[in-house]
């Protein structure tokens, strides 16, 4: 939502319950990162007193010619608010996927840790089964090698 006002009211809904979040910003649209911070604080007032992992998405990263946020202004960004950072791109497919593999293992990790704690009646995170590895599509299926021929 880029920061947009409008968008404030419906926002704070989502961030009851929450785990994980991506704040993104248009990599073309100095505006966009400028309110980065603002959501940040926003989401972690409601989300109070829990913890919530936060992945900083720039996206738009097809349009690096009309760049108006750097690489390095993003990652200083991302790390002086403890967070990893990523850029993406909706038309081509970059890093979408690994961004989600990003924010669930980090999450993921923290759970197996003790250090977000799962609570009754939430409707995101479920306690139960965790399996021993985490999969990704990016995973070669192995060809059988025996031949039924």
């Amino acid at each position: 939502t880029a920061g947009q006002e409008r968008f404030r009211s419906i926002t704070r809904s989502y961030y009851r319950n929450s785990v994980g979040g991506f704040l993104v910003f248009d990599i073309t649209n100095r505006r966009s990162f400028e309110h980065v911070k603002d959501w940040l604080e926003e989401a972690k007032m409601y989300v109070q007193p829990f913890r919530i992992v936060f992945l900083l998405v720039g996206h738009k990263c097809d349009l690096a010619s009309q760049r108006q946020v750097t690489r390095e202004e993003a990652e200083k960004l991302s790390a002086d608010c403890g967070m990893k950072y990523i850029e993406t791109s909706a038309k081509d497919a970059t890093n979408v996927e690994e961004s989600f593999t990003i924010l669930t293992r980090d999450i993921y990790e923290l759970i197996k840790k003790g250090e977000i704690c799962i609570q009754d009646g939430w409707e995101g995170v479920k306690s139960g089964f965790v399996p021993n590895t985490v999969h990704s599509s990016e995973e070669a299926v192995k060809p059988r090698k025996e031949c039924f021929c």
